[in-house]
């Protein structure tokens, strides 16, 4: 995801579910046929550069081994938390999962 607009319809219209290290905030794209398209914001409270970039490093790795599972036609938005800096890949591996999950099983579904 890399258009402004997106990354606002996701945040501001879609469904929030949040752990101590992330949020996850998902919400339907304009085509139910689109694949799934992910963005991440990681801000400088959560550290330095160096430390930014490794936790950027860490949560595209794993929503790469998600993607397979992730429904066409969402929108994802992955905000690190300051407590992701410390946070280890098992954790926020089970963290991301764990908000997926709940934002999923959230989500307004759409009628025929």
């Amino acid at each position: 995801m890399r258009r402004s607009g997106d990354f606002s319809r996701a945040v501001r219209g879609g469904v929030r579910t949040g752990k101590s290290t992330l949020v996850v905030h998902l919400a339907a794209s304009s085509s139910e046929m689109d694949a799934p398209s992910v963005g991440f914001v990681v801000s400088k409270a959560v550290g330095n550069a160096v430390v930014r970039n490794r936790v950027k490093r860490r949560l595209r790795a794993i929503v790469a081994d998600r993607m397979p599972d992730l429904p066409a036609g969402v929108l994802i938005v992955v905000r690190a938390l300051p407590e992701a800096a410390a946070a280890d890949y098992a954790r926020l591996d089970a963290d991301l999962g764990s908000c997926l999950r709940r934002a999923l099983a959230r989500r307004p579904q759409v009628s025929p």
